[in-house]
């Protein structure tokens, strides 16, 4: 099982100038990727830009977003970025996405909640348009450099429909930010939806956990914060959250027993020791 770092993007009034050092001193580390969280309602830095600082401090490590809220945006602006993202990297991203499901993080008129999954359906056609060098706009001209390539897709699901999706367009499933138990069923889903659409080998799966090393309590404060309204969830991430080398070791063995590719672990502070803490503990 592969392990890869979050980017501390999410964390509320993150100091912005500390990604790229984050993920330099996670590739420096030996971690497999960084990884982000989407929200756009909330005091914090996009995933795309964060992505892009990334890619930008760092030559090797993989980039993954866990997960980027997908149906916020127009689908060509958003193949778009998504298309630099990856080609400043040198083709080390890997998009995350999910439908999305705070009604405030859907700011773009003729984009809200309702119809999200089924625009999403459509939204995955136009990537691959983008990406493909097709033109965009009712013009003639593409949006992207010639060579761009059809960046791997993985999907957050709950529902049927959502695994269906998953089966038919990516590479794997993304499991929340949820004890390995309850991501066990999730991955369950996505193997038997992979076998129900006749795909070859198996789904590509990643497990999200939290963890604070330096400041636990600054760590739980925040998770509280950013899950503030979602009632007994937001107790069980809060709770869940990883604060010594030992709990840490028990999660990471945890998800290696369920067969996880790739574990992110996600940081609740923007500490940025916490990067070399977590190396020393788990890798």
């Amino acid at each position: 099982m592969k392990i890869g770092i979050g980017l501390p993007n999410l964390v509320r009034d993150v100091r912005p100038s500390v990604i790229p050092r984050w993920a330099a001193s996670a590739e420096e580390a030996g971690f497999s990727s960084v990884g982000t969280m989407g929200r756009i309602a909330y005091p914090s830095v996009m995933d795309t830009v964060a992505l892009a600082a990334a890619a930008g401090a760092t030559r090797t490590i993989g980039l993954i977003s866990t997960i980027m809220l997908s149906t916020a945006w127009p689908a060509a602006l958003l193949a778009k970025e998504v298309a630099g993202i990856d080609g400043i990297s040198g083709g080390r991203l890997t998009l995350g996405i999910g439908a999305g499901s705070r009604e405030d993080d859907f700011l773009v008129p003729g984009f809200g909640r309702s119809g999200r999954g089924r625009r999403m359906d459509n939204d995955l056609e136009t990537y691959r348009e983008v990406w493909g060098g097709l033109p965009v706009g009712g013009g003639d001209t593409p949006a992207v450099p010639a060579g761009t390539r059809q960046v791997p897709l993985l999907f957050g699901a709950q529902t049927p429909p959502a695994f269906a999706r998953m089966a038919r367009w990516g590479q794997g499933y993304i499991a929340g930010a949820v004890p390995a138990s309850v991501a066990a069923l999730g991955f369950d889903y996505a193997r038997s939806s992979w076998r129900d659409a006749a795909r070859d080998g198996e789904p590509y799966l990643v497990a999200v956990a939290y963890f604070a090393l330096s400041d636990p309590e600054a760590g739980r404060l925040n998770l509280g914060d950013y899950y503030a309204g979602r009632g007994a969830s937001s107790d069980l991430i809060v709770h869940g959250m990883s604060d010594t080398p030992e709990r840490l070791r028990a999660v990471v063995e945890e998800y290696q027993d369920l067969g996880t590719d790739q574990l992110i672990l996600s940081p609740a502070t923007d500490a940025l020791d916490d990067v070399h803490r977590l190396a020393d503990a788990v890798l």
